[in-house]
């Protein structure tokens, strides 16, 4: 990409711009399109050569606007030269910053440089990135500022071993605001959060429980007032436990596995939950009780709530709940598409089955509303 392979892309305005050295707005907006011009694709290799070097050439421009355009228009570009990439990082902060959040070309030896180096706004840029690896992410949790540890440990990209996890609660242990960070996290093993329950505010652990799967033994002990701290629905740390066969022992370990309990995760659409729930009940395994509850026929779903010793006086809504379950899809939209699924479920169920118990009604339509209340918090804390 020469000048001469340019000048069909470009106007004769933008080459004089390019070279006008007496003007650095124009200069950085001939550099912007140009910049444009080299990321977008269908550019032959020789082209593509081409255009690495005249980016090297607008990299070295002294006007800090021609080298931010550069910066800005090709942050999250593959076909930013790794060297120039490095040069731009280590530019002033409104260069470096784009880069160093957003560049693909830069290292983990690059991005472990710009932590070591201390400087707390680069830091944070490297912690935000949209994919931190262990290496680096154990490295800012050694050795970051405070910004940028919490900024880390909310980054659901940025992956943690136990290491880190460990550096962040040694050094952040008397600092809750960081700890609570971990929260946003998409997931969070076990074992972090039933470290977090001791360490962080009353407020933060409800969002905590309601969020993440606590151990089965501890969210137990939780909703039956073991810690007064907070208040857990057992019904929905079902629905988060990563091993519902485990929870449903523990249920029925601690005298919990109740009809309507199991009826709740029902209606709240916790499928899984309910089947692993009657196999812990029936003493089957989950396949079998799989089979025989999503039996298309009558006989099945009853056969098993017989050997269950479920009250026959729920088996209508349950019936009815699967039905509406597997005639409903949650769709791709995450929260707020689990939230219209749970509404539709819901009216579905307690319109076309007027004999479901009205406690359940109440339980759902309450857990409904603190569903769109978290995701209103989520979307306003995002």
């Amino acid at each position: 990409m020469s000048v001469h392979t340019l000048r069909a892309r470009l106007t004769a305005d933008d080459l004089v711009r390019l070279t006008d050295r007496g003007d650095d707005e124009a200069r950085a907006l001939a550099a912007r399109k140009v910049c444009a011009r080299y990321a977008a694709p269908g550019l032959s290799d020789e082209e593509r050569a081409l255009g690495a070097e005249i980016v090297r050439v607008l990299a070295r421009d002294a006007a800090e606007l021609v080298r931010r355009a550069l910066s800005v228009t090709l942050q999250r570009s593959p076909h930013l030269p790794a060297d120039v990439a490095r040069q731009l990082a280590a530019d002033v902060d409104s260069i470096a910053i784009p880069v160093i959040a957003g560049s693909p070309v830069l290292s983990d030896d690059d991005l472990i440089d710009i932590v070591r180096s201390g400087a707390a706004r680069r830091q944070v840029a490297v912690a935000a990135r949209g994919q931190v690896s262990e290496a680096v992410t154990g490295v800012i949790a050694e050795h970051g500022v405070t910004e940028a540890v919490g900024v880390l440990a909310g980054n659901s990209g940025a992956a943690f071993n136990a290491g880190a996890f460990a550096s962040v609660f040694r050094r952040f242990a008397q600092t809750p605001h960081v700890l609570e960070r971990f929260i946003d996290r998409d997931s969070l093993p076990l074992e972090i959060t039933e470290k977090l329950v001791a360490r962080i505010s009353d407020q933060a652990l409800q969002r905590l429980v309601s969020r993440h799967a606590l151990p089965p033994q501890l969210a137990v002990e939780l909703a039956e007032g073991a810690r007064e701290r907070a208040t857990v629905d057992l019904v929905d740390q079902a629905g988060l436990a990563p091993d519902p066969r485990r929870f449903a022992q523990q249920l029925q370990l601690n005298g919990r596995l109740t009809p309507s309990l199991m009826l709740r995760a029902l209606f709240r659409g916790h499928v899984t939950v309910f089947e692993h729930c009657v196999a812990e009940l029936a003493g089957i395994e989950h396949a079998k009780a799989w089979v025989l509850i999503h039996d298309a026929g009558p006989l099945g779903l009853e056969a098993v709530f017989r050997k269950a010793g479920l009250p026959e006086r729920i088996l209508p809504a349950v019936r009815a709940t699967l039905q509406a379950w597997h005639s409903l899809e949650i769709g791709p939209g995450g929260a707020r598409d689990l939230i219209r699924f749970r509404k539709q479920l819901i009216e579905r169920v307690f319109t076309r089955f007027q004999g479901a118990p009205l406690a359940e009604l109440d339980y759902c339509l309450d857990r409904l509303d603190a569903d769109i209340a978290a995701a209103g918090y989520a979307q306003r804390a995002g």
